[in-house]
């Protein structure tokens, strides 16, 4: 059994009744060092009958650097002081961390809660994170009505508070505050059983200052000595010598493995049993722990089943002292021991903490190395600095520049990450063969990083591509990589084939986000596999229908909102595609309302790439309404954005060109417009994009046979384009230019070109943004085999959006093929199967074939439930519009 220390602690009920007085106004801070008795207030305040409020309560861990971890873990507590977190999984951590938007999630659980809540934060001098202090500041300021915080601290943290401190509603318990009078100092030694005189109480009282922690030590040390008085009249000095002096008292009184129990786990932050038992070799940790908790000996559990426990900060600071006097030898003995266990709990930081601490040096650089993508997921970059500063001079392993190279990506200094990549790329080259393939994966990760924020996808690109290999790969090799690295690995190839943007590139890139978005999903790393998923519409945009783009993006969408992420970075690739999409089938409000929604998702996003797509975007929903000055404006962001980038990059090349020079020439601008398009170089200048702007150009001086001229090679497929919308695009100009050559047949036939391409997706932006409304109302409607699509586009043209806002229907277990599609848009009409017939040039016998299977996929048995059915599923247009 441990020594017997006091009992329990007394009743300090005016410290107890002004913080209850305190719960008046928004904050209590209680500021004073270390043993003035903050926590033991706070259990008391907290434990006594009838406490009206419910606690948040929150101890912040020990060197706490990541602002992620904090309000991680402070979000989790409000939860379960609310009752929101019954079923509710935690938020999980994610290595792009939006401070103000949690610090705004905490405040809404706040704010749900309804008042009668107290939030708790001990140890807020752990806390070292600029980011996690100033949102806890607006946090503190802006706290619901109802709604009290209390903050322990050491010393005073930079909390910007003083408005709440002139409006009266801070309060401020200190050090003086906290000391025990002499009347107390006796209270406590009664309590204790201890018997003293009045001038024994008066000189212990003098001697400690009325000092907690010392009184505290004292009151053990007394409790079994045989003469009270002469230990009393012993010590003097310091409250570090004073300290000193009982805390020896204290560890000397316990019996020979309670002593060796605190000795030999003094260097872990926080200790269980199963780790005792490790570090002292024995069984029955935990049993003592638990006893010298329930003596008040400095040990204090921190959960509610008394499971983990810590020591006191004075006394694990003597502790260690007295470990490394007593047992010098044994100290890198357990710090090894220990990360061995915190290694295998995958708790990577502790590990790699007392690997260092063990003077492991070349061991700590491999566990760090190896384990830098997994702390980055984590949220821990800052942690993984710290760790790399404390390598000391002249152990600087070649291994480092990995993790270097991480840390200056995190922080945006790309030239700096470049250099450091340069080493571990060399370094990786000559590495032992269980290194090598390892360290080349990792290195080849950041490369892809890097070119993404540069946008220089394709200097990189080839020399990474057996990064998609390991997914497959049943080698030990390949499982040793690690799953977070091969799937980091997985996304960046993903990221990097996207932005290239062509089509066997786009298969690739397919492939291996659907592979990363699976491993993610195996591994636990949510993050991840919305990040993949958020990136599959850009990838399917060259591959697949409209519906398919829309329909991934709104998946994405709808998994990172579980998670919280509906409006940060991760999602916004998906909310941008989505917006995108939906203007170019004409549907402009909707379209701008998740445009806005993906602004909001960029406002932590420092790099230039997604935010030339957002400009780009809302350059073209300007131009599908009309608004050519506002588009130009745009295209001019976006151009600027693509400045930054650097070598060739899908989005800086043809597309922001291509509209910039359009908008100039629809603005009236055709000089300028043709300055911009001598100085783009022949390759870019030859594409199908660039060749459409001439021909606005064109237009706009008066020239529809020049504008005839420049679309041959995009009409013939000759010009490489980006997507068949560029195509569609293409044969309306040419409609324009007939037209204004006064050729109907020719401006009817392109314009029926036109929509035949358009049909499968419903594409409509083109049509608003080359101004085809006089174009389109010349065509017969008896001849057009596309009159819902036509009708949809005049609805647009005329300011109406081509659809109701509902969620579309199911989608038909088959898809209609182009035969099929071409039938279905007759049935609304009067026209019979042979006149059917007559308009597709077909027999009436393929027609009555065609209808079959209409009624087959969509499930109907007659004309007008195909009509209606077809209509639901936005394959026809809705009644009423056929013009």
């Amino acid at each position: 059994m441990v020594a017997r220390a006091v009992s329990r602690l007394i009743d300090r009920a005016d410290l107890v009744a002004a913080l209850d007085r305190a719960a008046a106004r928004k904050v209590t801070i209680i500021s004073a060092p270390a043993g003035s008795g903050k926590t033991s207030l706070l259990r008391a305040w907290a434990a006594r009958p009838g406490q009206p409020r419910r606690l948040a309560m929150l101890q912040v861990q020990r060197d706490q650097r990541d602002a992620q971890q904090f309000w991680l873990a402070l979000l989790n507590a409000v939860r379960h002081a609310t009752g929101a977190a019954s079923g509710a999984e935690p938020p999980p951590a994610t290595p792009e961390f939006n401070a103000p938007a949690m610090a705004d999630r905490v405040l809404s659980e706040l704010a749900d809660a309804r008042g009668g809540i107290t939030l708790v934060i001990d140890d807020l001098h752990e806390l070292s994170s600029p980011e996690a202090l100033a949102q806890l500041t607006r946090l503190l300021v802006h706290l619901p009505p109802g709604v009290h915080a209390v903050l322990t601290t050491r010393h005073d943290v930079r909390l910007g508070l003083h408005e709440l401190r002139l409006a009266g509603e801070l309060a401020e318990i200190r050090a003086a505050d906290l000391r025990f009078s002499e009347h107390e100092t006796r209270e406590l030694l009664d309590a204790s059983g201890i018997a003293l005189s009045q001038a024994g109480v008066a000189l212990l009282y003098q001697r400690t200052e009325g000092w907690a922690a010392g009184l505290r030590l004292a009151a053990i040390s007394l409790a079994d000595h045989p003469d009270p008085e002469r230990f009393v009249a012993e010590f003097s000095g310091s409250e570090r010598t004073v300290a000193e002096y009982l805390l020896a008292e204290m560890l000397d009184r316990q019996p020979p493995e309670a002593q060796d129990l605190l000795l030999r786990t003094c260097l872990l932050d926080r200790v269980n049993g199963e780790l005792a038992d490790l570090l002292v070799g024995r069984p029955g940790s935990e049993r003592i722990l638990l006893e010298l908790e329930d003596a008040n000996a400095f040990v204090e559990s921190l959960d509610p089943g008394r499971t983990w426990f810590r020591y006191h900060q004075l006394f694990a600071d003597f502790l260690r002292l007295e470990l490394r006097r007593r047992l010098p030898d044994q100290v890198p003995v357990l710090h090894r021991r220990a990360a061995g266990w915190f290694s295998g709990q995958g708790q990577v930081a502790e590990a790699i903490g007392h690997t260092q601490a063990a003077g492991d040096w070349a061991e700590a650089a491999r566990l760090l190395a190896d384990q830098s993508f997994s702390l980055t997921l984590d949220g821990q970059a800052r942690t993984m600095q710290a760790l790399l500063q404390a390598f000391p001079t002249g152990q600087d392993h070649p291994e480092l520049a990995l993790v270097r190279a991480a840390v200056d990506l995190a922080r945006g200094r790309l030239d700096e990450a470049a250099a450091h990549l340069a080493v571990a790329e060399t370094y990786a080259g000559t590495a032992p063969p269980d290194r090598r393939r390892r360290l080349q994966v990792a290195v080849a990760a950041l490369n892809l990083s890097l070119a993404g924020r540069r946008g220089n996808f394709a200097s990189v690109v080839e020399q990474v591509r057996f990064l998609a290999s390991p997914v497959y790969g049943p080698s030990d090799e390949d499982i040793a990589l690690g799953s977070d690295l091969r799937a980091v690995a997985l996304l960046n190839l993903g990221i990097a084939e996207v932005w290239s943007r062509g089509r066997p590139e786009a298969l690739d890139a397919e492939r291996h986000l659907r592979e990363g978005a699976v491993l993610a999903r195996e591994i636990g790393r949510p993050y991840l596999e919305v990040a993949c998923l958020a990136l599959l519409g850009f990838a399917s945009l060259v591959l697949h229908s409209f519906a398919t783009v829309q329909r991934r993006c709104r998946e994405a969408i709808e998994l990172a909102e579980r998670y919280g992420w509906g409006t940060e970075p991760v999602i916004a690739p998906a909310l941008m595609m989505l917006a995108g999409n939906l203007v170019w089938t004409g549907e402009f409000d909707e379209g701008e309302r998740w445009l806005q929604r993906a602004e909001r998702a960029l406002q932590t996003d420092t790099g230039p790439d997604l935010r030339l797509l957002l400009h780009q975007t809302a350059g073209v929903l300007h131009a599908g309404r009309g608004r050519h000055q506002e588009a130009l404006e745009e295209f001019s962001a976006a151009e600027h954005l693509a400045s930054q980038l650097e070598g060739s990059h899908a989005l800086a090349s043809r597309v922001t060109d291509w509209q910039l020079l359009a908008a100039q020439a629809r603005l009236g601008r055709p000089g300028e417009a043709r300055a911009m398009l001598a100085a783009l170089e022949d390759e870019r200048a030859s594409s199908g994009e660039i060749r459409n702007a001439r021909a606005v150009i064109c237009l706009a001086e008066g020239d529809p046979g020049g504008a005839l001229s420049v679309l041959h090679d995009v009409l013939d497929g000759t010009a490489p384009v980006i997507t068949y919308a560029t195509v569609v695009e293409a044969h309306l100009l040419a409609g324009l230019a007939h037209r204004e050559l006064g050729d109907q047949r020719a401006a009817s036939q392109a314009a029926e070109q036109a929509l035949a391409l358009a049909e499968p997706d419903r594409v409509i932006l083109p049509f608003a943004m080359t101004g085809a409304r006089e174009l389109l109302e010349a065509l017969p409607r008896h001849q057009t085999a596309h009159a819902a699509l036509l009708a949809d586009i005049l609805d647009v043209l005329h300011g109406s959006s081509p659809k109701a806002a509902q969620q579309p229907s199911p989608p038909p277990a088959e898809q209609l093929s182009p035969g099929e599609l071409r039938v279905l848009r007759y049935l609304p009409t009067n026209l019979s199967r042979p006149e059917i017939a007559g308009q597709l040039s077909v027999s009436p016998n393929t027609v009555n074939a065609h209808l079959r299977r209409i009624y087959a996929k969509l499930g109907v048995s007659d004309r007008s439930s195909a009509v209606r059915r077809a209509r639901e599923l936005r394959l026809l247009a809705a009644a009423g519009r056929t013009r």
